[in-house]
C-alpha cells in the first residue's frame, strides 16, 4: 500500500535549546518494515534500519557521544531525531526518508517503496535581553545586628543554564569583596571572608529555580553594611565570551548596642532587716522580636568596698554561676530570669546585703547557642542603692507601780509583764534592778536573764547567799518574774525590770530593736519593832599618806540580847560610783568587795556598839567617802533562820589624804637636774681624769726613752774615744795614716770608716 511521509519540527528555536524533529509515516500497511534516513542540508545525517540499527555519519558520532545528539524510532512509523542544545551550527534544512522493506532470499533488505518527507527549516532565535532584580526575602533593607539577611537575585527571560556571583562592597570602601558564587553545574564556591563549605558556615547560597539565586547570611554583623552585588553571566556553546547581567542592592546592618538600655528598680530600696527586697533587671530593645540570648552579671559594691564584686552571673546558654562574695546569698535568692527581664528575690534581709547592686547585660546572636558565637552588645544598668535598716520595735512594758507590803522571812514575786511585742525571730533578754530604801541609792543590777536564757548576777549580787534569795523565771511569752526567797530588811526597796527586744538575723548576728523599763515595784516589810539607830555624826578625817586610819561606826543602842548585828563599809570617790569595800556578817565572817583589799583594809568591831575600819598604808586614791550600814540579825521561823529585820545607815566621812614629807632620798630622785648631776658629773670626771693619766703616762714614757738614748750615745762615745787613740798609735808604727788625713772628720767619724775597712 501507498504511504506518505511527513515530518515535525519548531522552525525557531533558541539557541542553546533541545530540539526534537519527529518523522511520521501515514498510511501503508498493518506492520511495514520501514527503515529511515536523516538528512540536513540534503546531507545524510543517520539512518536506522527495519531492524534498528543506527548508523551515524562522523561528525554526528562524536555529539551523539556527548549526549548532544540522538536518534530513534519511536514506534513503527514514527523516527526521532534530538539535538540537546542547538547551535548556529545546526540551522538549516532538515528532510527524512523512509523506505518501506522486505527480507530477500540471501537475508539483505529489498526495498519495496521509498518516500521523502517536505524539507522542515529551522531558524536560530537570537537571546533575548534579560534583566536581574535583586530584593531581600521580607522586603526591609535594614537589619539588626545579628539578624538573617536574605538577599535574592532573580533572572528575566528564557531558560537557560546561568551561574551568579555576589560580591559585598563594605561602607566607605570601593573594592569588592567575593561572597560566594555557583555555576552552571552547580558548583558553590565561597569567599575568604565567610567561610568554609560546612554545616557552621554562616553564608549559604541556594538556587531556588532556574532563574533564582538566594543568599543568605545567617548570622549579620556590623561589617555587613554596604552594597551587594548579583552578577549573572550566562555561556552558549562556541561563544567566545559570556553574557553577563548586573544588578545591586544596599543593605544597612543595624548595631544592637544603638537600642540597648538596661534599667535596674526596686520596690524596696529601704528594707527592714530580715524582710524580703526584690531587684528587677530590665532590657529595653528595638529589637524585641528577634529573641536575641542575654547574659546577665549581677554586682554588687558592699558599704566599705571600692569595687564591685559579682554576685551571680546567668549565661546566654542557661547555666548559673555564683560569686563567693556572699555565702548566704545563693541559699535565699530566688532567681527568675525571662527574655528581657532578670529578677532577684532575697529573703532574710541583713545588713551584709547593703549596699550598691548593678547589673550588666551582654547580648549575643540568636545561633550563639549552637556554634558559640561572640557577644555582640553590652550594657551596664544605674547603680541602686539597698539600705537595710532595723524594724521599729512595738515592744510595750506594763509601766504602772505598785507597793507590796509583806512579812520578815516571807517570799514574795515581782513581776515584769510585757504587753505588746514586735513578730518575726525575736528574743527577749530581761534585766532586773534594785535601789535600796536610803536617799541617793544607786540602781544595783541583780540579775539578767539574756536573750538565751541565761543568767548572769550583777557585781553587787555574786555571792552565794543572794544568788540562793533571787530567782528569774520566765512563766509565759508575756510574762517574767523575779523570786525573793526570805525577804530581810536588807531587801526592802525599789525594783523594777528592763525589758530588751532582739532581733535574730541570718547571718548569725543579733541586732537591739528596743527597750523598755517597767513601772516600779516597792517592796515593804510590815513593822517587827525593831529598828537599828546609827550615830548621825557626819565628820573629816585628815591623814598622811602611807599612815594608818580608822574609820568607826557607833550604835546608839545594841538593841535586844538575841540580836546580832552585820556592817558593810562604802566608799565613794568624786565621779565614781559607790563601791562596797568589806561586809563584817553577824557570824563574823568577813567578805572583801576585792580580794586585793584583803592586804590593805581590815574590818573589826571593837566594842558591842561600835565598828571600825582600819586602813593600812593610806595612798592618795584612797580618799574620799566613807559610810557605814549596820543590820540587826534575829532568828525567825521554823526551823529558824538568821533574818536581817532592820538596818541603818551612818552618814559619811570625808577622808582626805595628805602628801608625806619627803626623804632625802626622795629629794633626790624628784630633782632631775639634780639626779643627772649625781649621775652625770662623777662620769664626767672619772672621764676626764682617765684621759690625764693616760697623757702622763706617755709623756713619763717618752722622758724615758729619750734618757736611755743619752746614755747610749755617751757610752759610744768613751768607746770610740779609746779607740781612736789606739788606731792613731798604731797609723804612726806601720805608716798607713796616709788613709784617713788628721782633721778630715770627727773622731766618731773615723771610727765607722774604720769599722766599714
Amino acid at each position: 500500500r501507498d504511504f506518505q511521509v511527513n515530518i515535525t519540527a519548531e522552525s525557531t528555536v533558541p539557541e542553546g535549546k533541545p530540539l526534537e524533529l519527529v518523522c511520521l509515516v501515514v498510511g501503508g500497511g498493518q506492520d511495514p518494515q520501514l527503515q529511515g534516513t536523516w538528512f540536513f542540508n540534503d546531507t545524510e545525517m543517520a539512518h536506522i534500519d527495519a531492524g534498528g540499527v543506527l548508523g551515524l555519519k562522523k561528525d554526528y558520532q562524536e555529539r551523539a557521544s556527548q549526549g548532544q545528539f540522538q536518534v530513534s524510532k519511536l514506534s513503527p512509523k514514527a523516527f526521532s531525531l534530538k539535538i540537546f542544545s542547538v547551535g548556529p551550527e545546526d540551522e538549516g534544512a532538515y528532510r527524512c526518508a523512509v523506505a518501506e522493506v522486505t527480507r530477500a532470499q540471501m537475508g539483505s533488505w529489498q526495498v519495496l517503496q521509498k518516500k521523502k518527507s517536505p524539507d522542515s527549516y529551522v531558524h536560530l532565535r537570537k537571546p533575548a535581553a534579560r534583566h536581574v532584580v535583586v530584593s531581600t526575602k521580607n522586603r526591609q533593607q535594614a537589619v539588626w545586628e545579628g539578624e538573617a539577611l536574605t538577599l535574592l537575585c532573580k533572572v528575566g527571560g528564557d531558560e537557560s543554564l546561568l551561574s551568579v556571583t555576589w560580591w559585598h562592597i563594605p561602607q566607605d570602601q570601593t573594592q569588592p569583596e567575593f561572597v560566594a558564587g555557583m555555576g552552571q553545574d552547580g558548583t558553590m564556591q565561597l569567599g575568604a571572608s565567610y567561610g568554609e563549605l560546612d554545616s557552621h558556615s554562616n553564608t549559604r547560597l541556594e538556587k531556588t529555580d532556574w532563574a533564582t539565586f538566594q543568599l543568605e547570611i545567617t548570622s549579620t554583623t556590623i561589617t555587613d553594611s554596604g552594597t551587594f552585588e548579583c552578577r549573572v553571566s550566562e555561556r552558549t556553546r562556541k561563544q567566545a565570551r559570556d553574557r553577563s547581567w548586573t544588578q545591586k542592592m544596599s543593605v544597612t546592618v543595624k548595631p544592637l548596642k544603638s537600642s540597648l538600655q538596661v534599667s535596674l528598680m526596686s520596690r524596696q530600696p529601704q528594707v527592714k532587716l530580715t524582710n524580703t527586697f526584690d531587684l528587677s533587671c530590665i532590657v529595653r530593645v528595638g529589637y524585641s522580636d528577634l529573641k536575641v540570648p542575654l547574659t546577665v552579671t549581677w554586682q554588687f559594691q558592699a558599704a566599705r568596698s571600692r569595687a564591685f564584686d559579682l554576685l551571680l552571673r546567668i549565661t546566654h546558654n542557661g547555666t548559673i554561676e555564683w560569686g563567693n562574695f556572699l555565702p548566704q546569698f545563693q541559699k535565699k535568692t530566688k532567681v527568675s530570669q525571662s527574655l528581657f527581664r532578670s529578677q532577684l528575690l532575697i529573703h532574710d534581709a541583713t545588713e551584709e546585703e547593703a549596699g550598691v547592686y548593678q547589673c550588666n547585660v551582654e547580648v549575643y546572636d540568636r545561633n550563639s547557642l549552637h556554634t558559640n558565637g561572640p557577644m555582640r552588645a553590652s550594657a551596664i544598668s544605674h547603680p541602686l542603692r539597698i539600705t537595710v535598716t532595723l524594724p521599729e520595735s512595738k515592744l510595750k512594758v506594763n509601766s504602772s507601780s505598785q507597793v507590796q507590803e509583806i512579812s520578815i522571812n516571807s517570799n514574795t514575786d515581782i513581776e515584769c509583764n510585757i504587753l505588746c511585742q514586735s513578730t518575726g525571730n525575736l528574743r527577749l533578754a530581761v534585766i532586773w534592778y534594785f535601789s535600796a530604801m536610803s536617799t541617793n541609792a544607786p540602781w544595783l543590777r541583780i540579775l539578767e536573764m539574756d536573750r538565751t536564757h541565761v543568767v548572769k548576777y550583777g557585781d553587787e549580787f555574786q555571792t552565794t547567799r543572794r544568788k540562793q534569795k533571787f530567782h528569774a523565771e520566765k512563766v509565759s511569752q508575756d510574762l517574767f518574774q523575779l523570786h525573793i526567797l526570805n525577804v530581810e530588811d536588807s531587801d526592802q526597796g525599789k525594783y523594777h525590770c528592763a525589758v530588751e527586744e532582739w532581733l535574730w538575723s541570718t547571718n548569725g548576728t543579733w541586732h537591739k530593736l528596743g527597750e523598755k523599763t517597767s513601772g516600779l515595784t516597792e517592796l515593804k516589810l510590815r513593822p517587827t519593832g525593831s529598828k537599828v539607830r546609827i550615830s548621825k555624826v557626819s565628820g573629816r578625817e585628815n591623814v598622811s599618806e602611807h599612815s594608818e586610819v580608822a574609820i568607826r561606826c557607833s550604835l546608839e543602842s545594841t538593841g535586844s540580847p538575841a540580836s546580832l548585828f552585820s556592817v558593810m563599809w562604802y566608799w565613794n570617790r568624786e565621779n565614781s560610783g559607790s563601791k562596797m569595800l568589806v561586809h563584817l556578817q553577824h557570824d563574823g565572817l568577813l567578805e572583801y568587795g576585792e580580794e586585793g583589799l584583803r592586804r590593805r583594809l581590815h574590818c573589826y568591831r571593837s566594842s558591842p556598839a561600835d565598828f571600825v575600819l582600819m586602813l593600812h598604808r593610806v595612798e592618795m586614791e584612797d580618799a574620799g567617802m566613807y559610810w557605814c550600814r549596820v543590820a540587826e540579825w534575829q532568828l525567825h521561823g521554823n526551823p529558824s533562820k538568821w533574818v536581817n529585820q532592820a538596818s541603818d545607815e551612818s552618814q559619811h566621812v570625808v577622808l582626805t589624804v595628805l602628801p608625806s614629807e619627803p626623804t632625802f632620798p626622795s629629794r633626790i630622785c624628784s630633782s632631775v637636774p639634780l639626779l643627772y648631776f649625781l649621775f652625770i658629773c662623777p662620769f664626767v670626771i672619772l672621764t676626764l681624769l682617765f684621759i690625764s693619766l693616760l697623757c702622763l703616762y706617755c709623756k713619763a714614757r717618752k722622758l724615758s726613752t729619750l734618757s736611755l738614748n743619752r746614755q747610749k750615745e755617751k757610752a759610744l762615745w768613751v768607746d770610740l774615744k779609746g779607740a781612736g787613740s789606739r788606731t792613731t798609735h798604731r797609723l804612726e808604727e806601720d805608716g798607713e795614716d796616709s788613709r784617713i788625713p788628721r782633721g778630715a772628720c770627727s773622731p766618731v767619724e773615723r771610727a765607722r770608716i774604720l769599722e766599714l775597712d
